[in-house]
């Protein structure tokens, strides 16, 4: 299915929301009321965190993790009622946009309706007890995909909500079966034609632990075979590092540059410099200058642009999903960035030209598409002041995509300030 991806979803935006910490109260009514704002930014895709029930038995922390879900086709009186979320999912609509449920279908909470109705369908230790491959996930028991009444439970359950939503984005995707992803998605077609599929795709370490476990972790190239969209954990670890002092620069870019080559023609990549499992940007970029840059380069990337809930107001806090801790929008607003970033996303090369990025002096990255004789070039200075770097373009005067400014380019450098550098060309 995923040979029919539509490349187009490189020119697009999706706004993660976690409803627990979303404005007052944490309910369906408080996203919407947030829609317009939410659209303002670019997005095309909303992407809800679970908004199922969480089970009692075994929580972490007071509230529980969201991802131990109790039953997948109800949602959490906590955050509204079904109603409410239909209305939500209208009011998206509404305003040009799609969104998308998070399924959790590599386990369930160790009190879910599953378990009681069938404990047949569940994996086991060698006492016969349920349990989870991942022994830090010990607030939930995984499910047994040797079971086929459990394929036919779960793929109507997808049926079902895709009467509401258009598409799904699938954690720890690799843990679950290809072969049921593949009959998911084709029964899904039939009930929501054109669905989205995002596949929360695992690092490299956690496919080495998990097969040496002797269980079966898909790779990103055989999720590429079902799902439109895999996350960047392939190159999240090095980017991490970077921007901890860890590691350079030049190796997250290298495995950039790799991805390029090595997942098929019309691949997507999900690129995010946090997420609700990672820790937030503002934490670790503190200096607001470099922090722009970061935000606009890793919108210039080929693939989707990724926001996560507060991000555009710099939130710092680490979203404890155990808790609820409600997002803190009073830090320096980014959304400037992000509409200017969107703008130039929505470009035809952004989604057909080929992709090559570079540290040309220390900090600074230089980022190219092509297409023929047509290029697009984006200086960030993700980790640096303001410099002037080498565009590799002939001297003269240029439009800067990004503020629409002209900017001259001499002895092939450019000076790079505030804001970020994008001159296209033929």
């Amino acid at each position: 299915m995923a040979k029919n991806t539509d490349i187009s979803y490189r020119n697009q935006l999706l706004y993660s929301v976690f409803v627990r910490d979303y404005g007052k109260n944490g309910t369906f009514k408080d996203v919407e009321e947030d829609l317009d704002r939410i659209r303002s930014l670019g997005t095309d895709i909303i992407w809800f965190m679970p908004i199922h029930p969480i089970g009692k038995i075994g929580r972490k922390g007071s509230i529980g993790s969201p991802y131990a879900i109790s039953d997948y086709r109800a949602v959490n009186p906590d955050f509204g009622t079904m109603e409410d979320f239909i209305r939500l999912t209208d009011e998206i609509h509404k305003r040009g946009m799609r969104c998308i449920i998070d399924v959790v279908y590599n386990h369930t909470s160790p009190d879910s309706v599953l378990s009681a109705e069938h404990p047949e369908w569940f994996y086991r230790d060698e006492n016969g007890m349920p349990k989870a491959k991942v022994k830090e996930w010990w607030d939930i028991v995984d499910l047994d995909f040797n079971n086929q009444g459990l394929w036919d439970y779960l793929v109507k359950t997808l049926c079902f909500w895709a009467k509401y939503v258009d598409g799904f984005r699938c954690d720890v995707a690799a843990f679950v079966p290809l072969d049921f992803w593949k009959r998911a998605r084709e029964s899904v077609e039939e009930a929501r034609p054109g669905a989205f599929w995002l596949a929360e795709s695992v690092e490299m370490d956690y496919v080495r632990r998990i097969r040496g476990a002797g269980e079966s972790c898909l790779s990103d190239s055989e999720l590429y075979q079902v799902f439109d969209a895999c996350y960047d954990y392939d190159v999240f670890d090095e980017l991490s590092d970077y921007l901890l002092g860890k590691g350079p620069l030049e190796k997250y870019l290298d495995r950039i540059n790799m991805q390029e080559c090595i997942y098929p023609g019309n691949y997507i990549k999900l690129h995010f410099s946090e997420n609700h499992d990672q820790a937030r940007t503002a934490a670790l970029v503190p200096d607001l200058y470099n922090r722009r840059h970061l935000l606009a380069f890793m919108m210039f990337l080929k693939g989707i642009s990724f926001l996560y809930n507060g991000q555009e107001r710099s939130a710092a806090a680490f979203s404890n999903i155990f808790e609820r801790e409600p997002i803190d929008w009073t830090g320096p607003d980014l959304s400037d960035v992000i509409v200017k970033m969107k703008k130039v996303k929505e470009s035809e090369i952004l989604a057909v030209g080929s992709f090559f990025a570079e540290e040309v002096r220390e900090g600074v990255v230089r980022a190219v598409y092509t297409r023929g004789q047509e290029r697009l070039t984006g200086v960030f200075a993700i980790g640096s002041g303001p410099v002037g770097a080498d565009t590799g373009l002939p001297d003269g005067p240029y439009r800067n995509e990004y503020n629409g400014e002209e900017i001259y380019v001499f002895h092939g450098a450019v000076p790079v300030g505030e804001d970020p550098v994008i001159i296209g060309c033929l």
